[in-house]
């Protein structure tokens, strides 16, 4: 006992911040996967009673270590849940009011996104004809299907249809109901016809002005650097330079995911650990030619302040999204840390950014980005930790092109293996190729792109920005060329696999964090969440059917991988990690019969006709009411409950119940 309370009191007084930080996020995670909206008085209470709970250890009982290492976790949970209370009600916004057909909307375009069927609006609504602007939301996302003559800052006015932003349709989908809320998007949808330009000025709102100013400088921006980068890779040096992706082809943004570099799209903490580094390594090293400048201040700490201003200009220009946010924030603690004398990159300074992102934009929690990010760079700082103690003992050289290869060949190992769980969770696919893709690119990445874009701002402060953008432009197509071969080797460069639970990605992301904070023999500890976790998985049930409000059948689990099925014809979605699966040409007759593990479907088309063999599970296209029978389900349930799933691991196939509307604020009734 007296062994456990010293590792207890060592490991508060070691990683007190990480334990903290690990706290945050998972009160953050809690409140957003309960399935009913707490009080924020019963919020409150709780986190003052937790509060005052630990302050009466500290002074009664200062040596109960156990004690205060669970008050202090509860304390951290509590004030997760209380940052995710409060910042849905900052998010909470007017919802959409019940549209039967197309309105005429007048609104301003903030951005434009790639999309399959066309490039997507982001509007910010002024008004809407028949509707009283208060009672709507204040931003929009269509699908302009046309041919468009509007851009980014311009007033337009469109015919629209729109609806509530769309639910996950099944367990592991992705919430964008939740995303939506949390970005202000209040209605999604599509353009009849086209947009027309109005006359009216910006918005009177200050800031929401501003944000329109900045949005058509970023757009200004990708405009030319894509123009000057050449056909081949503009749209990719676009996304680097502004973070607008409007401009990069579909089939190059499929093969970047397909061949796991699909973190190069993203401006991430990769982009703005290179802006940042390349910043301060040339503000360092030039201000220390300065020789009275040099001998009279340490140089490394202006040269931060000047990484800082780049960063920050970075972050405005490339639209400043979560996803930036959090590695802007990553950057100024590893800045800030060099202007504090402290060490820039350790798990300290890796603990202050998350507690500064959960606390900012604590819906980003669940996101695959955030854990993803997060995830990388935790098992980097531990193992480069590792690696250079190992270094100094045995007094290895830390220069040389060796160093540099297996430096980087460790760098896409660990981080791969580090997001492997959460892609696996979030996408249920895995880059099969990703890491000899990440070796072959990452070079050129450091090397060659990063410099050069560098010296195309350096040109075009000259007049040369054409021969700047070109020679960056140049050097991003052998990336392209390796995304396209890497993910053509295999078909698809990726491969769908069973779910993960939620369970064993919990026991996941607790091995690898004993793993990365342990430290010697302890770090052992990890391999017993890592082995169960695994063993859970392989134990899941597998075998799925989800009969999908677009009239899709989804067979998962099953030989031979996923299968997709034309069943009906309806107007929903399909779940988002199995769009990319082909429709099967099996199944089109009047009826069909699927052989599902030990169980039998049958598919009925006609109503008329009967199943030709006893089933465990009936589905016909009648539009008959829900029917009472467990085992015969109609295409009318189907789109009362907007999809349904059943599992197939027992005596019989289990209906799986989907999300409940109503019960949080972005998942409203219709």
């Amino acid at each position: 006992m007296q062994l456990l309370r010293f590792g207890i009191a060592c490991l508060l007084r070691q990683y007190g911040l990480l334990v903290s930080a690990f706290g945050l996020a998972g009160g953050a995670a809690i409140y957003f996967l309960l399935p009913f909206e707490p009080d924020l008085f019963g919020v409150l209470i709780g986190l003052t009673g937790l509060v005052m709970a630990r302050l009466a250890f500290l002074l009664i009982h200062a040596n109960a270590c156990i004690s205060r290492a669970c008050l202090a976790v509860l304390t951290a949970l509590a004030i997760g849940i209380l940052s995710g209370k409060l910042a849905t009600l900052r998010a909470a916004s007017p919802a959409l009011p019940e549209l039967k057909e197309p309105v005429l909307l007048e609104g301003w375009v903030e951005a434009i996104d790639t999309g399959a069927k066309g490039p997507r609006l982001r509007l910010l609504v002024h008004a809407v004809s028949g509707y009283d602007r208060a009672i709507f939301p204040d931003h929009v996302r269509v699908t302009h299907r046309l041919s468009r003559h509007v851009d980014v800052g311009r007033f337009v006015r469109c015919w629209v249809v729109l609806r509530p932003p769309p639910v996950p349709l099944m367990d592991h989908d992705y919430a964008f109901d939740r995303h939506a809320f949390f970005h202000q998007i209040g209605g999604v949808g599509y353009v009849r016809g086209r947009c027309r330009p109005g006359t009216l000025g910006p918005p009177r709102d200050t800031f929401q002005r501003l944000r329109l100013r900045l949005a058509e400088l970023r757009r200004a921006l990708a405009r030319r650097v894509k123009t000057g980068a050449g056909p081949r890779a503009g749209g990719f040096a676009a996304a680097l330079a502004s973070g607008d992706r409007s401009f990069l082809a579909l089939s190059d943004q499929a093969a970047l995911r397909g061949s796991g570099l699909a973190h190069l799209m993203a401006i991430s903490g990769l982009h703005m650990g290179l802006v940042g580094g390349l910043v301060f390594l040339c503000a360092w090293r030039g201000l220390a030619l300065i020789e009275p400048l040099a001998l009279r201040l340490t140089v490394r700490k202006p040269a931060a302040l000047i990484a800082i201003l780049a960063c920050t200009f970075y972050l405005l220009m490339s639209g400043a999204s979560v996803s930036t946010q959090r590695a802007f924030i990553m950057a100024m603690v590893v800045f800030g840390a060099v202007l504090v004398d402290r060490a820039p990159f350790s798990l300290q300074s890796f603990a202050l950014a998350m507690i500064l992102v959960t606390l900012l934009a604590p819906w980003s929690v669940l996101s695959p980005g955030f854990q993803m990010s997060f995830a990388a760079t935790g098992a980097l700082i531990a193992t480069f930790n590792v690696w250079g103690r190992h270094r100094k003992k045995q007094g290895l050289r830390l220069r040389g092109a060796v160093f540099w290869l297996k430096s980087m060949a460790l760098t896409s190992l660990v981080s791969g293996l580090a997001t492997m769980p959460f892609g696996i969770y979030h996408f249920g696919r895995v880059a099969v190729l990703g890491l000899p893709a990440n070796l072959a690119a990452m070079p050129i990445v450091s090397l060659l792109c990063t410099p050069l874009a560098g010296l195309a701002v350096l040109f075009s402060w000259f007049g040369q920005a054409d021969l700047g953008l070109a020679l960056f432009g140049w050097s991003l197509e052998p990336i392209l060329a390796i995304a396209n071969v890497f993910s053509r080797s295999d078909g698809t460069g990726s491969e769908l696999l069973k779910p993960l639970p939620g369970v064993a990605l919990f026991m996941m992301v607790s091995g690898l964090v004993l793993a990365s904070s342990a430290q010697g023999r302890w770090r052992l500890l990890g391999l017993g969440p890592l082995l169960f976790a695994v063993t859970l998985w392989v134990k899941a049930p597998a075998v799925f059917l989800h009969w999908a409000p677009s009239g899709d059948l989804v067979l998962t689990g099953g030989p031979g991988g996923p299968k997709r099925y034309a069943f009906a014809n309806g107007d929903g979605l399909v779940p988002m990690r199995y769009r990319d699966v082909p429709v099967s040409d099996l199944c089109a007759g009047p009826s069909c019969v699927l052989e599902i593990d030990r169980f039998t479907v049958c598919l009925i088309r006609d109503p008329i006709q009967t199943c030709p063999q006893p089933a465990s599970l009936s589905l016909s296209l009648a539009d008959s009411a829900p029917s009472d029978d467990p085992t015969s389900v109609n295409w009318t349930d189907v789109q009362i409950r907007n999809g349904l799933t059943w599992r197939f691991d027992k005596s019989e196939p289990r209906l799986i119940t989907g999300p409940g509307c109503g019960q949080r604020p972005w998942r409203r009734c219709r």
